[in-house]
């Protein structure tokens, strides 16, 4: 009972303390709750995007296809799937076949023919000036609106369009897009998460939290010079020592609680404006952050008792008398072999899983996070040592630095506390980014497209001659295109019906060839054989032979029938090279001119188009001619590379996560450093009215954050290059460390520090006043 009562006495000082108590537990609350804020948002972030995966999941079309006629309950599909200035626009194109036609998520009724549904995010888009080309692109009228719940995030562009003319073909050869005939949306089956990325998942999650903890364990210890000095006075009116610390630890529970409200309050603020924020393409709705109920329950608890905790173990070192606190004399030197044991165990944690790789089964997770905690605990156990170390052997210099340097000595305790957070973020974000560095060839590959040939490929709708040509002259005429190469496609049977072999065959102009094989020489009316394609294919074209020329695989299923054509005698070998797309093309490469005249043979056409590097709009007129010609167009932009969607995700939900927890830095340093002003605003005031010019203390206020940020950085680094050497080998990876992402990293924490140091500049220079001494 008598330590409930100490508690309870130390949280009267804290909440009725006056003007000073106030100040110093609303900083407390202030730190805490921004601590708190992300932890419960940390909390929700898995349910969020469990959530925003159920949707996606939900709406699903693909493997929704129902064989037999039109029903009373089935609906026709067709994907308009495009992009538009970088963002993905899903479309769709409905059309009701029976009264109970399946409704889409987030729709409450079909769309007419003309009209469509469209998501908030589109609808807004294409009423402002910014979506003007994208109109052309989906000139169907704005009917209704999708609802949330058909939607992956608020800025999702998705539009369903009504279509009365789609048919079902699941027969894609004349490169026609797919209609499917649906009954309803099933849920797709989800990527098993391997080994390697649950790996990178809890490491995230270590990494990104890690910084927390740090930040709330120094929240709870502001204001600790006065508290001690106020607690010497209780000395003198008979507490014992037990008594103080108790009474020490039930401020520190005080001003926790009323952080866990703060940081509720923060938290409940900032979900309203989550919708607003999108954070590498991911956004999710406010509905989505809603916190575990037993995860946020543990955070309430955890935070306070924490701070007892804390509050407890830094009262070992401090010895409160009835005249004065033994703190303001000489410390006594930190011993350093206590402070190596965490990393030494974390490392003995981590060591034993070296080179389990991918094909050993899932790591242990607990033995995971336990490793990787140790480790970066050590760089909270070291600083203070290693800061203790070097500032006592700092010496002379200009009067700012001889300032500075002398007291970090007598509190570099308090300096190591301020940069531990930022210290264990950076160390963190090396050995996450050496993870993340070298599974990342996994999980990102290269798609063997090549951009700087092409930018674009488009098919042309239907197989029909005149059509095509019509669609190509306008794709040329397109403002913004330099280049396009047009292939078309056929193939060569024995027969005209059902042929058992075939010949891929490629009609296009010399200068068209040349993209796809390397030509001896070319005129109109050559023929070659392209050798070294990518596929097998039975060779029944022989100079002489007689083949039967039709864009479908067997059997015409075009308007125009199968045309004879004979193989000239001097056909030529052709070596061929890859295309735009990364294809080595096989079988016969044809000039027009080889093709018996007025035959007009319907070809299955595909444009690469380049355009002007400088008009950044270009992309966007091409497809739009492509969605003209054939709204369910295939036309896409090409990619150098090709990302595993689960690994996107990761990586989408890292960068939410490290943008979170740079503000709470940055926040975090500001409230401690505004704290420690005020510690000091007397000593301060005290300078300026002996004569000490405000250059020379802002000078010195810049080294005592300077020296300890550089000490701290260089431990983060180490610590982290060896956090990140360890996880390497745990995944079957060699040692490599890329300087350009750590220094990068470094690089961050110290321009943080640094802003943070600026922003604190004028609030120095107002305590920096004479006026500061007079007290009552």
């Amino acid at each position: 009972m008598s330590l409930l009562r100490d508690l309870a006495l130390g949280a009267r000082f804290a909440l009725s303390g006056g003007r000073e108590g106030w100040t110093r537990t609303l900083l407390t609350a202030v730190g805490v709750g921004l601590g708190v804020a992300l932890l419960l948002g940390t909390t929700a972030l898995p349910g969020a995007l469990n959530a925003r995966t159920a949707r996606d999941n939900a709406r699903n079309d693909y493997g929704a296809s129902v064989d037999g006629g039109p029903a009373a309950d089935t609906l026709l599909i067709g994907r308009a799937d495009s992009q538009y200035r970088g963002a993905d626009v899903r479309g769709r194109l409905v059309q009701a076949e029976g009264a109970k036609s399946p409704l889409p998520p987030g729709v409450s009724a079909l769309p007419a023919p003309g009209t469509m549904a469209a998501s908030p995010a589109l609808r807004d888009l294409l009423a402002s000036p910014d979506g003007k080309l994208l109109r052309e692109r989906i000139p169907y009228r704005i009917s209704s609106t999708i609802a949330d719940q058909g939607l992956m995030g608020p800025h999702e562009l998705a539009y369903y369009a009504g279509s009365d003319t789609l048919k079902q073909r699941k027969d894609t050869a004349d490169d026609a897009a797919e209609v499917m005939r649906v009954n309803a949306f099933v849920d797709k089956q989800q990527e098993k998460l391997d080994p390697i990325l649950a790996l990178l998942i809890v490491i995230i999650f270590v990494v990104l939290l890690m910084p927390v903890g740090v930040f709330i364990a120094a929240a709870v210890r502001f204001g600790g010079d006065r508290r001690d000095r106020r607690l010497a006075a209780l000395r003198l009116a008979g507490a014992d020592r037990r008594m103080t610390r108790w009474i020490a630890a039930g401020e520190a529970l005080a001003g926790a609680a009323v952080g866990v409200v703060v940081g509720a309050l923060f938290f409940v603020i900032g979900r309203q404006y989550v919708g607003d924020i999108s954070v590498a393409g991911l956004n999710v709705f406010p509905s989505d952050i809603d916190p575990n109920p037993l995860l946020a329950a543990a955070v309430a608890i955890a935070v306070p008792a924490s701070a007892v905790a804390v509050t407890l173990f830094a009262m070992r070192s401090v010895v409160v008398e009835p005249l004065g606190v033994v703190r303001a004399s000489v410390p006594r030197r930190r011993r350093m072999w206590w402070r190596i044991l965490p990393p030494l165990a974390g490392l003995g944690l981590l060591v034993p899983m070296m080179g389990r790789g991918r094909d050993r089964g899932m790591f242990n997770q607990s033995q995971v996070i336990g490793g990787t905690v140790l480790l970066l605990i050590g760089v909270t156990a070291l600083l203070p040592w290693l800061v203790e170390a070097a500032v006592r052997r700092l010496g002379g210099g200009p009067v700012g630095w001889q300032l500075a340097v002398r007291r970090l000595q007598l509190t570099s305790g308090s300096a190591a506390r301020m940069v531990n957070g930022i210290a264990v973020a950076v160390a963190g974000a090396i050995a996450l980014q050496m993870l993340l560095g070298a599974v990342e060839g996994d999980y990102v590959k290269a798609s063997g497209e090549d951009t700087s040939r092409a930018q674009l490929v488009v098919p042309l709708a239907g197989s029909d001659p005149a059509r095509q040509s019509g669609e190509l002259r306008t794709l040329k005429a397109t403002e913004g295109v330099t280049q396009a190469v047009v292939l078309g496609s056929l193939n060569g049977g024995e027969k005209a019906k059902d042929p058992e072999h075939y010949t891929p065959v490629t009609v296009a102009t010399c200068a068209d060839l040349r993209e796809v094989a390397t030509l001896p020489s070319c005129k109109d009316g050559d023929t070659f054989t392209a050798t070294g394609g990518d596929y097998p294919y039975d060779n029944i074209a022989k100079p002489g032979s007689t083949l039967c020329l039709d864009p479908a695989l067997g059997g015409s299923k075009t308007r125009a029938a199968a045309v004879a054509w004979t193989l000239p005698a001097g056909t030529r070998d052709a070596p061929s090279r890859p295309d735009p797309m990364g294809q080595r093309r096989t079988g016969l490469l044809l000039t027009p001119g080889a093709l018996p005249q007025h035959a007009k043979l319907p070809t299955r056409s595909t444009v690469y188009v380049s355009t002007a590097p400088d008009d950044a709009l270009a992309k966007e007129r091409v497809l739009n001619v492509a969605g003209r010609a054939d709204p369910l167009t295939s036309a896409r932009s090409l990619n150098d590379t090709q990302t595993s969607g689960r690994f996107a995700g990761v990586r989408k939900g890292l960068y939410i996560g490290a943008a979170a927890v740079l503000m709470l830095i940055g926040a975090s340093l500001l409230v401690s450093m505004l704290e420690q002003l005020r510690e000091r605003k007397k000593l301060l005031s005290a300078l300026v009215a002996f004569g000490t010019r405000r250059t020379t203390l802002s000078w010195s206020v810049l080294w005592q954050t300077a020296v300890p940020v550089a000490l701290g950085l260089t431990l983060a680094a180490a610590v982290g290059l060896g956090l990140g050497s360890v996880l390497l080998r745990m995944v079957g990876r060699s040692v490599t460390v890329d300087w350009v992402p750590a220094v990068s990293m470094v690089g961050i924490g110290a321009g943080v520090v640094l802003l943070v140091t600026a922003l604190s500049l004028p609030p120095l220079w107002r305590l920096m006043r004479p006026e500061g001494l007079r007290t009552e």
